[in-house]
């Protein structure tokens, strides 16, 4: 049984030791923003449990690049119906409301969002169908099956109701398509859809009021500066503050004096920039960027269609959530729950984050046949 957990030389030696270089610097950075955020008020409580995540979170990373990842493909029905149950139990006997969204399944005193799971299984679950189908993505009978299955958990996410998951769900979905050559005519048509249907939805009881208030407050969040445009100004008083150098780790007055609500997850970056400035911005995307870019490479490299698109739908989850989440600490994005990936505190979101980067890591080891 041991046998199976072993990676060969010849595979090993394909890893891309700076991926995860890089993962390991990126969490233990925003582990010290976490701390700085949260110290005040509950020690070493936060610092504690992150740091048991990025342990966590190495040793599922390392099963997942023993196996060859082309398994995943007869599992792609279970894993995708999985989450979808998951979300249903979710929005049914186990919620737990946390910011006005009913995303959680509460365990004790541990906290798991089902979402971060579901979206892992609408990209395997897409990879496995777009192989099937030879890629042929533009067949109309391909195209409503793949849009099908790409429905139901972003639908089941809408309910309860959480913004900032349907955007990334959203945005994953799309960059598949893109990748996978649907018509530009299809996107455009469906991307109008959407505004329409937004605007729908917008005059409708799905349209929650605090993502009303949260949209409205990104737009002039001086209307209410006392009540939901409070965390962006204060978000931007303490990101401007901190300069080019920053004003030092423990120094920021903004985190320090609890202005700026969810500073050690929804808003980590607030704490970057007061505390690193504009340096530490830089280094943190530029970490980032270098992430990104050798996944792209892998997914390019990738010996087939199924590591392809998986790579794909990764690569869209990164870039929407590293921009939504950044975007919305500085007022040019509304303010969802859009966590940073392995900056911001929570177990789902790192967990799920090495899960991702596990199987990036897993196709790029295996883009070509190895000779034992």
């Amino acid at each position: 049984m041991i046998e199976k957990f072993k990676i060969n030389r010849k595979l090993l030696k394909e890893l891309d030791v700076s991926v995860v270089i890089s993962t390991i610097v990126i969490l233990l950075f925003g582990a010290l923003n976490i701390y700085s955020a949260t110290h005040m008020k509950s020690g070493i409580y936060f610092l504690k449990f992150q740091i048991i995540w990025l342990f966590l979170g190495l040793a599922v990373m390392y099963i997942i690049v023993c196996f060859d990842y082309f398994m995943l493909k007869g599992f792609a029905n279970i894993i995708y119906w999985s989450g979808v149950f998951l979300l249903i139990l979710n929005d049914t006997v186990c919620k737990h409301t946390v910011n006005g969204a009913s995303s959680w399944i509460k365990i004790g005193p541990v906290t798991l969002q089902p979402s971060e799971f579901a979206k892992l299984g609408i990209i395997i679950m897409l990879a496995k169908l777009l192989d099937d189908m030879e890629g042929n993505i533009n067949e109309p009978k391909n195209f409503f099956k793949l849009a099908f299955y790409a429905a139901i958990p972003m639908l089941l996410v809408v309910i309860q109701p959480d913004m900032g998951m349907t955007m990334v769900y959203f945005f994953v979905v799309l960059g598949i398509f893109f990748a996978a050559g649907l018509d530009k005519k299809v996107i455009i048509g469906g991307l109008s859809s959407l505004v329409v249907l937004i605007a729908i939805v917008w005059n409708s009881p799905l349209m929650q009021a605090y993502w009303k208030e949260r949209l409205v407050s990104f737009l002039n969040p001086e209307l209410d500066e006392l009540g939901s445009g409070m965390q962006l100004i204060q978000s931007k008083i303490g990101i401007g503050s901190g300069g080019i150098i920053g004003k030092g780790f423990l120094k920021g007055t903004q985190i320090a004096g609890q202005f700026i609500p969810e500073s050690h997850t929804d808003f980590i970056f607030s704490v970057v920039g007061e505390e690193w400035g504009f340096l530490g911005a830089i280094f943190l995307l530029s970490l980032y960027g270098l992430m990104i870019y050798k996944f792209i490479k892998i997914a390019a490299e990738s010996k087939d269609l199924f590591g392809r698109i998986i790579c794909i739908g990764i690569i869209s989850s990164f870039l929407f959530s590293i921009f939504q989440n950044i975007g919305m600490t500085i007022g040019i994005m509304p303010i969802t729950g859009i966590t940073l990936p392995l900056m911001s505190y929570g177990g789902s979101s790192v967990i799920t984050t090495f899960m991702s980067i596990g199987l990036i890591l897993n196709i790029g080891m295996r883009r070509k046949k190895i000779n034992f």
